[in-house]
């Protein structure tokens, strides 16, 4: 057994090719396009390709932002580190607080959703297997990502990369057959009005089914979090940011289409993430055994995404305990793999807790429900947050380096695409097709403020006996020709 160092993370260990489908898998293709985005048609209706392309639209606003920051600023603390130096290193600290628990809370989320689709999918061909018993799919899937988190970022984001073509192969070629089978069916008229749901007619279903399909685009921003380990990391963040973004967006697009057109846009407001109107239901009817891969492919996605929210989370934590403003023990590193293993071990104890501790004390269905909600809200108002450090960032920068479209418009729509989504995901009923929550998915929001209220005690504390540790959450570690380039006044310098 190797014993645990810190320092740095391996360098220049991954390329383009791994780092955008960290940002991909992190997006969870398969599952958004089973489970996510058919949230939407119950608005938009036949019209969802239209809300799919304007929440794309949207969010790439937003993945223009971030892509801007990756590229300036090239560090495992992502987003901390883009709003300490765009906005103020208070801010950073608690956005990286926030951030940096979701994260950790993703990998349990999709090993709830991975034990539940299982266990029901194997009850529903035997019926002899219980429903029930859901839990070992689970704790099978935390095994193989800690596995391939303590392996390193190579095995990890290679990983990744074989699991993320998986599974959009699957639903590539299953929406080429429906677009074939929909034949004289296959029409433009889906990216108009004239399909919404009863009750939510033109404009309005669409915008409605945009802002729940804008939240299965979240996670195009994973790749930042490994710019340490990446070859070339200020060209290479830029390009996976925005090209993971790009490209799910194009595939949510493809594939929201073809099942429109086939099921008949005039019936899919009755569509769904189970039974006859749904992906799964769709497979089995008219495509024999081509549901098992289907099948696979969802599950194949929750693994994934676990996987790429682990590395999220373990490369955040160790930035924020490398300037020593969480534990100092997370910034504990393999001196082989120089994998972040106590980061690694605290992610597994966190993921094996909360999917036993919550689905137990209610059911997988509910628990998963309780943790999408604590999970969105945060990360969509990062998001948000990062928007304005993006804005704060160039304007800091002085006018040769402002680009008044790209880092003043773009930001400013950025925040109006994902204010809606935010208090959709908090159930505030400010739009009448937003549902209240209820108890215990109504907890979300308490959680979210006592861990957010936690962080502002240990930002004072901090401030008032280490405030340097807070001012070094502005500081990017990775070195370039020999030196960070800081070119902010204000900046920590190396």
């Amino acid at each position: 057994m190797h014993k645990e160092t810190t320092g740095t993370l391996r360098r220049d260990a991954i390329g383009l090719r791994e780092v955008l489908f960290q940002s991909i898998t992190a997006m969870a293709p398969a599952a958004a396009v089973a489970a996510s985005i058919p949230a939407g048609a119950a608005f938009a209706g036949g019209s969802l390709p239209l809300a799919v392309l304007v929440a794309l639209v949207a969010c790439l606003f937003t993945a223009s932002c971030v892509a801007e920051l990756a590229r300036e600023l090239p560090a495992a603390g992502s987003v901390a580190v883009y709003t300490a130096r765009g906005l103020h290193p208070a801010i950073g600290f608690l956005v990286g607080w926030g951030y940096v628990f979701v994260e950790m809370l993703v990998p349990p989320l999709l090993l709830l959703q991975l034990g539940f689709t299982t266990a029901g999918t194997l009850h529903e061909e035997w019926s002899s297997y219980p429903a029930d018993l859901w839990w070992p799919w689970s704790l099978a899937g935390a095994a193989v990502i800690a596995v391939a988190g303590y392996l390193g970022v190579r095995a990890s984001a290679r990983f990744g990369t074989v699991l993320g073509v998986f599974e959009i192969l699957v639903f590539l070629v299953f929406a080429g057959w429906l677009i074939g089978k929909a034949g004289d069916a296959n029409t433009l008229s889906v990216f108009g009005t004239s399909h919404t749901a009863d009750g939510y007619a033109g404009v309005g279903g669409v915008f409605a089914g945009s802002v729940y399909t804008v939240l299965a685009f979240a996670g195009f921003e994973a790749a930042a979090p490994l710019a340490e380990e990446t070859r070339d990391p200020r060209r290479t963040m830029h390009r996976a940011v925005l090209g993971a973004a790009l490209g799910i967006g194009v595939f949510y697009v493809i594939t929201t289409y073809a099942m429109t057109v086939y099921f008949d846009p005039d019936r899919f407001a009755g569509f769904g993430a189970s039974g006859a109107g749904s992906w799964e239901g769709v497979a089995r009817a008219s495509f024999g055994l081509f549901w098992v891969l289907v099948f696979l492919a969802v599950v194949n996605s929750t693994i994934a995404n676990a996987n790429a929210c682990a590395n999220v989370s373990t490369r955040t934590a160790f930035a924020l305990a490398r300037i020593r403003v969480l534990p100092g023990l997370l910034a504990a590193l393999h001196p082989r793999h120089r994998s972040p293993v106590a980061g690694i071990a605290l992610q597994t104890v966190v993921a094996v807790g909360a999917v036993l501790g919550l689905g137990f004390a209610y059911d997988p269905v509910t628990a998963f429900l309780l943790l999408a909600t604590v999970i969105v809200t945060v990360v969509v108002g990062v998001y948000i947050v990062v928007n304005l450090a993006c804005a704060g960032y160039f304007l800091r920068g002085g006018r040769e380096r402002l680009k008044p479209v790209r880092h003043l418009l773009f930001p400013l729509l950025g925040i109006a695409a994902f204010v809606p989504a935010l208090l959709t995901a908090a159930g505030l009923p400010v739009f009448d097709f937003v549902t209240e929550l209820t108890a215990p998915v109504s907890y979300a929001g308490p959680v979210v403020g006592v861990w957010m209220a936690a962080g502002v005690v240990v930002l004072v504390v901090l401030i008032r006996r280490h405030p340097e540790r807070i001012a070094a959450t502005s500081r990017v570690h990775v070195a370039e020709a020999g030196a960070v380039e800081d070119r902010q006044d204000g900046a920590v310098p190396r």
